[in-house]
This record gives structure tokens, C-alpha cells and sequence, in this order.
């Protein structure tokens, strides 16, 4: 999400020259840039002449440091901007109501509500330990309560039964009344969606608003629908009292064009991102780490905080103790190692995270393709186990027998032994606590190497 705004930003501040102090003349191209490079994110009109205007304000006359440089200035004045567009600071969900806590999900049609639904419920369980119910008043789309049903398996949570031959406000008393005898922390309901705002659906989800008088209301939208998305939550926010708003399927949306739009146009907040298809591919929105994003300085953060509820401690601490003993890394260390970098998210939202990589073009993100890892675990899994400890034993033959068992080329299972070789390397120098020195070395190269372009 934003590479297209991230790289237009920094290529412009880059290019920004002046003497001691910022002024009209010296900035009128750099904020022309910028107002270009808002609007091709697809940021609503009024939100980059607010936008530009505030920025011109703040910079002009501004004196510059003797540490940073005009186009430094002119970055840290842009930044703090686009905080105050996407809301200052993190909003919470409200979960300190009297518990069932209602979380009503309304949007339009192939938003990602269901998923988004069954995100949410993850969420509430492994981060913030609640019991959690799920239900579907989408009687219109009996797809849509199968399919509710099948993620909140998948996530477990349980989910209150529904049938299309039910009213939607029936669904919920009756879920609501469920929720209440049994000791549900929070109750989460998925409305039907439409393909566009009309009287009936703002009509049903009012009623269903007044039976569940809901804690949160949520607008799901997808954000690569850009500045439609904002419009839309505006329509829904004016007939229905929203809280906050998701915004799903980031991951996609090399603009966004919404994230820097709705909060500007509804007041409302963006609580959640939904960034990828997985159920566990749900992030809290915090502006400040967005907008650090955006402006290539990383998110490390977030990228910490996912470590600490992705990464396995156990197979963590024991490679680390493997290392320090000096006991050799072997091709089933490598493989987990993949696979846990597959588990929080792949290489492109690590990247993402990494200070200097948001910029680092696609160049990078291309070649860390998240198909390469599975091709390389795809390699791996086509090893014996004596392979996979003693990788030297891989010659001729055995190549081709591997290459054959992952549906592989030769020069595939090469490079992945030469990318191991270099692997191994870095984790002997980290024998005996050599890690400070190896991370010195790196001086901000990728780990292993860099990962091998991805060929189709």
C-alpha cells in the first residue's frame, strides 16, 4: 500500500534545494509534486487543496536546522500533516462497555464484510482474550452464513445459527439473547450488502441498528475503490451512526487514496486495515506508523508486535541456542525460517515495515515474491531428510531428482543451495555472540543474500 504515493513523495523532497529557510519560491515545485502525487493516489479534491494548503502554511519562513536539509524539513512538516488527515492517533475499540459488546458491520457488497468478520473475531480472541460470537443477518446470500459459518470454525469463534427463511432483526434478538445467557465478551453481526447505497438497505440496517443498539458500528470498504470508498462512507455515515470504518484488501492498493481520504470527508476513524486474504491479515490503524510508511522511514512497531504474536518462541529460542553452540544450520532451519516469515505476512509486508524499504521499489518487493519462498519450501520438501541435514551430499543426480519431486528447474535448486550457503555463513558468524558484528556487516542489505528473482 502507498508505494506509488511513498516513491512520488521522496523523489520530490529529494530534489528540493534551498538556502537556510523554506520560502514560496523554494517549495512551489515540491508542493506542486506533492499535490500531483495526491491526487494520483486518488485522495478526494478537497482533502489535497486542505491538505497542500496546511503544509504551505507550516513551511514557509520555517528556518531550516543545521541537521536537515530543506527537503528534510519540508519531510518532517508533510508527515506530521498527514497524521493529523488519518486521525492523530489510534482508535480503539470500545470493549469497556457492559458486556455483550455489539459490533454492527455494515457495507456494500464485495467489500470483505464476512471476512472481515471473521478477522475481527480472531483479533478480539488472541489479542484481547475475548469470548467471542459471530452472526449473519445476510438472509439474501445463503452463501453468505455458510461461509460465515465454515471462517468462524477456522478462527474459533462460535457462530449463532441463522437461515435465510428468518428477518434479519429476528436473527439478531434472538443472537443477542444468546450472547447474554452464555457469557459472550462480543457479539460481532454481518448485515447484507448491496451494490450501491439504497432506501431498503439503509432501511433494514437502521432497524437492525435499533434492536442491537451496537457499541461499534463499522463500515467495511474496500480501499481500491480510492476516493469512492470515502464518498460511500459519508452516505452511510449520514443515515446511520457509524464509529469507525475498515479498510479492507490494502494489501492490493499501491495508492491509498482512501486511508488518506476518510477520515477528512466522515470524521470518522479507520480502526482496522485488512491486509491480506488470510484470517489473521487484520492490523489496528495507527496514523502515526502509516504516515511513517508512506514516507519510507518503516514501521518497526508493528513489524515487533507481529513477531510477538507470529513468530513460534519455542523453535525461535532453539535456533538461537543451536546457533550459539555452534551446532550446524541445516536446510530444515532454513525452511522455518521461510515459513515463518510467511506466517507474518511475506516478504513484501516485512519490507513494508523495514525503514528504507517502503521506497526501495518494487525492485525489491518483486524479488522477494512471496511464490519464490513457497517455491524454495516446495524444494526443501522435495529432499530426504539426510539432504536437509547434510546438504553437501546434493549432487548431480540427487539435483535431479529434486528438481523433478517440486516441479523445478536445476538452476532452481542451485541458487537455493547457494542462497543456503550464504545463510550458513551469517549464522557462523553469529557463533559465540557475533551477532552485533554480523549486523554491522549487513550495513542494510537484505538477510540471506536477498531471495533470487521470481520467474513465472
Amino acid at each position: 500500500m502507498f508505494e506509488n504515493l511513498s516513491e512520488r513523495l521522496l523523489r520530490t523532497v529529494k530534489n528540493l534545494r534551498g538556502q537556510g529557510r523554506l520560502t514560496e519560491d523554494n517549495i512551489k515545485e515540491a508542493l506542486r509534486e506533492v499535490r500531483m502525487a495526491l491526487l494520483e493516489a486518488d485522495v478526494a479534491l478537497p482533502v489535497v487543496r486542505e491538505f497542500i494548503n496546511r503544509v504551505r502554511d507550516q513551511a514557509i519562513g520555517q528556518e531550516v536546522l543545521l541537521s536537515l536539509t530543506p527537503g528534510q524539513l519540508l519531510i518532517k512538516i508533510v508527515h506530521e500533516e498527514l497524521i493529523r488527515v488519518m486521525g492523530e492517533a489510534n482508535a480503539e475499540l470500545n470493549l469497556r462497555a457492559q458486556p455483550p459488546v455489539v459490533v454492527l458491520m455494515a457495507g456494500l457488497q464485495g467489500s470483505g464484510k464476512t471476512t472481515s468478520v471473521a478477522k475481527l473475531a480472531r483479533w478480539l480472541k488472541e489479542r484481547q482474550d475475548k469470548k467471542v460470537l459471530v452472526v449473519s443477518c445476510d438472509v439474501y446470500r445463503p452463501a453468505a452464513i455458510e461461509q460465515l459459518s465454515r471462517l468462524a470454525g477456522e478462527v474459533g469463534a462460535e457462530c449463532f445459527p441463522s437461515t435465510p427463511d428468518q428477518t434479519p432483526e429476528a436473527i439478531a434478538r434472538q443472537a443477542l439473547e444468546h450472547a447474554r445467557r452464555h457469557g459472550v465478551d462480543v457479539l460481532i453481526v454481518d448485515t447484507a450488502g448491496r451494490l450501491h447505497v439504497d432506501e431498503d438497505m439503509m432501511g433494514e440496517i437502521q432497524r437492525l441498528h435499533a434492536v442491537l443498539e451496537p457499541v461499534e458500528t463499522l463500515f467495511v470498504v474496500d480501499s481500491m475503490t480510492g476516493q469512492d470508498a470515502a464518498n460511500t462512507a459519508q452516505a452511510f455515515n449520514a443515515m446511520l451512526p457509524l464509529t469507525g470504518v475498515v479498510l479492507t484488501k490494502t494489501d492490493g492498493d499501491a495508492r491509498g487514496g482512501a486511508a488518506l481520504s476518510i477520515r477528512e470527508l466522515t470524521g470518522k476513524p479507520i480502526k482496522f486495515l485488512g491486509v491480506g486474504e488470510k484470517t489473521t491479515a487484520l492490523e489496528p490503524f495507527f496514523p502515526d506508523r502509516v504516515a511513517s510508511r508512506i514516507l519510507g522511514k518503516g514501521d518497526v512497531l508493528s513489524l515487533v508486535e507481529e513477531m510477538e504474536h507470529k513468530v513460534d518462541k519455542d523453535k525461535a529460542l532453539k535456533l538461537a541456542e543451536k546457533v550459539k553452540k555452534g551446532k550446524g544450520f541445516d536446510l530444515e532451519d532454513f525452511r522455518e525460517q521461510m515459513e515463518q516469515m510467511t506466517k507474518m505476512g511475506g516478504i513484501a509486508s516485512l519490507l513494508d515495515k523495514m525503514p528504507g524499504f517502503n521506497a526501495a521499489a518494487g525492485a525489491l518487493k518483486d524479488q522477494a515474491a512471496d511464490k519464490e519462498v513457497k517455491r524454495l519450501v516446495a524444494i526443501i520438501h522435495s529432499m530426504t531428510p539426510q539432504e536437509r541435514r547434510f546438504p553437501d551430499v546434493i549432487k548431480g543426480s540427487r539435483k535431479r531428482r529434486i528438481a523433478a519431486g517440486s516441479g523445478t528447474q536445476i538452476q532452481d535448486v542451485n541458487r537455493l543451495l547457494k542462497q543456503f550457503d550464504q545463510a550458513q555463513k551469517m549464522m557462523k558468524k553469529m557463533k559465540g555472540g557475533g551477532m552485533n558484528k554480523m549486523l554491522r556487516g549487513l550495513q542494510g542489505r537484505l538477510p540471506m543474500g536477498g531471495l533470487p528473482p521470481f520467474k513465472p
